[in-house]
């Protein structure tokens, strides 16, 4: 039995401050990457990067530390993230329609998800703001169109590693029913394979396109608001594809010696729930 009942007050304030000192620290990226990474060979783009970030600062008074351009509120805000993570994944407490056999390392992905909870909630929120300056108050913003984009691909992405740990994934398992045990561990083993190979190929091959080109160089959308979502995005792709691999592995070695009935459970149809929705239609 659990001690604590999901969706308690930690489960919702971790996550959200995750989301803020991340979100704070990807806006100022462009300081970090002048103080910790400058362009030596290339003082075009660093005068370039320079004045986007004081273009962009949201504390632009507030003067850098050590020399540098990353003020207080900067580096505090990247150096929290690994803290809070930590102690994310330390404060989950599972749901009761979540997979039950996890390890400790799933936390990990479990933590990821409760991350993704908090994205559609800035999202929606996001929306909802835009709506109501367009219609009610006729002053649309140039951001939140861009701004839900941007949120919606890290939504998007983020939740395929949380689908994998919960094995959630879309599965056509029916030939792999009729399978004896030993040949269905040769066709999970093939297909964890196939996967890390599809995703080592995906790394190399477009590892300097996306972290040389798009992230050191600070791609940015080109719009008013002009938000980073190519320098992000693409090489938030490459880092997801490699933790659903990593995950894949993970669930390999977990249910190796489980009951497949045990895994298929979550894919079959719930009769109180077909019933609970007959009788919310009106159906006999």
């Amino acid at each position: 039995m659990r001690e604590e009942k999901p969706g308690n007050i930690k489960e919702w304030i971790v996550p959200f401050m995750f989301v803020l000192c991340a979100g704070w620290a990807i806006w100022h990226t462009p300081a970090y990457i002048l103080d910790f990474w400058p362009h030596e060979d290339n003082s075009s783009l660093t005068t370039q990067m320079t004045e986007m970030h004081k273009r962009k600062d949201v504390t632009p008074d507030m003067p850098g530390l050590f020399g540098g351009i990353s003020d207080a509120i900067d580096l505090a805000a990247l150096f929290l993230l690994p803290f809070i993570f930590i102690l994310g994944t330390r404060t989950i407490v599972p749901a009761a329609m979540e997979f039950e056999h996890y390890s400790r390392i799933d936390r990990i992905a479990m933590f990821i998800g409760r991350i993704v909870m908090i994205l559609i909630i800035s999202m929606t929120s996001v929306m909802l703001f835009e709506v109501f300056l367009r219609y009610a108050l006729e002053r649309p913003t140039l951001w939140a169109n861009e701004l839900t984009l941007w949120i919606g691909g890290f939504v998007f992405m983020f939740s395929g590693v949380y689908a994998m740990q919960q094995r959630s994934h879309i599965r056509i398992f029916i030939i792999y029913d009729m399978l004896p045990r030993w040949l269905q561990h040769v066709c999970d083993v093939i297909w964890v394979a196939l996967l890390w190979f599809f995703a080592a190929c995906l790394v190399f091959g477009s590892y300097k396109q996306v972290f040389i080109n798009k992230f050191y160089k600070w791609q940015t959308f080109g719009t008013a608001f002009d938000p980073p979502i190519p320098a992000t995005i693409q090489p938030t792709i490459l880092i997801v594809i490699c933790l659903i691999s990593l995950q894949a592995l993970l669930n390999l070695i977990a249910d190796w010696n489980r009951d497949p009935n045990e895994l298929t459970e979550k894919d079959a149809v719930d009769k109180e729930e077909l019933e609970a929705l007959k009788k919310s239609v009106g159906a006999s």
